[in-house]
């Protein structure tokens, strides 16, 4: 999780495509719409895995034209051939 928070802080798209599963990977993963984001800290919440499935609650603060906002996700995760991929996840409100 703390990797691909920091792949959005850095726009690293193609890290973000390659961690994430490719059932639920989106085609294209532009950030270029982003680049007024700056982002200001995650917050892991817990963290937890049964088997080759993992959950990570997780809250980011960003901010867009000097207003603050908050992300807060519970994340889904797969293991495949010992490697951790993005699932999905919901965010909320």
């Amino acid at each position: 999780m703390r990797s691909r928070y920091s792949a959005y802080v850095l726009g690293l798209a193609d890290y973000l495509a390659a961690t994430w599963h490719g059932s639920t990977r989106p085609a294209d993963l532009d950030l270029t719409e982003d680049t007024e984001v700056k982002w200001l800290g995650l917050k892991v919440d817990f963290a937890s895995e049964a088997g080759d499935e993992g959950v990570v609650h997780f809250v980011a603060r960003y901010k867009v034209g000097g207003k603050a906002h908050r992300l807060s996700e519970k994340s889904r995760f797969i293991r495949e051939d010992g490697r951790w991929f993005y699932l999905d996840g919901e965010v909320e409100q």
